[in-house]
């Protein structure tokens, strides 16, 4: 009889063991930060001015993504000067391939659509034989560009809200909507414009607010 019982426990155990769980794709956090090379290029970097704003949320291993921000130039040369200001933002989503590791610690791999709208200005300086020194301008009002980003990176909980980030991106594809006689050099967001694609990095400090996390539902056998 014990035997008989020793072994209905163990099938039971074995069939529990067995019941796969639907993973719930409901956030259980919301995790919102800056970027601080942004914070450091502008107190440094006397032609830069830029902040950056980060949120992610959970669902499951994938995570929606958001990044605001706010990029200005200002180059003098002995020849002329150029300048431009403007806003931007990143959405797209990343995947997370620690799957099991309860504080959602992250290494993973992204894509990202990004749009800016911003506004730029050239003033070239030439020596004219008859006229002296003559000052062209050329001007870039309100115009829109869109790219796309590849991305990679880790997300690390150090202390209970506290978090840690760091995204390398890969910039490509990049479409600009001017109009006049002057080709955008620098887009906020993105970079320079004189190649095909270009590298960006962040470092981001980040901090999470939980939300009460939905129960899994087991998948039937």
């Amino acid at each position: 009889m014990s035997s008989c019982l020793t072994g209905f426990a163990q099938t039971e155990e074995k069939s529990a063991d067995s019941v796969k769980v639907r993973p719930s794709y409901k956030p259980t956090g919301v995790r919102f930060g800056t970027d601080v090379i942004s914070i450091i290029r502008s107190s440094s970097d006397k032609t830069f001015d830029g902040w950056e704003f980060n949120a992610d949320a959970d669902f499951d291993r994938y995570y929606g993504t958001l990044d605001v921000g706010y990029w200005a130039r200002d180059y003098v040369a002995p020849d002329g000067t150029y300048s431009n200001n403007g806003t931007y933002f990143r959405i797209g989503a990343d995947a997370n391939f620690l799957k099991k590791d309860p504080d959602k610690n992250m290494f993973f791999f992204g894509l990202r659509y990004g749009h800016s709208r911003f506004s730029e200005n050239l003033t070239v300086i030439r020596d004219d034989a008859d006229f002296g020194n003559v000052s062209i301008k050329l001007i870039n009002s309100h115009i829109p560009a869109g790219w796309f980003e590849m991305t990679t990176g880790l997300k690390v909980k150090m202390w209970k809200f506290f978090w840690l980030g760091c995204t390398a991106r890969l910039k490509f594809g990049l479409s600009t909507g001017e109009k006049g006689d002057l080709k955008p050099s620098d887009v906020p967001g993105f970079g320079r414009t004189d190649k095909q694609s270009v590298w960006g990095f962040n470092y981001q400090i980040l901090f999470r607010i939980p939300i009460k996390k939905a129960p899994s539902i087991p998948l039937e056998k």
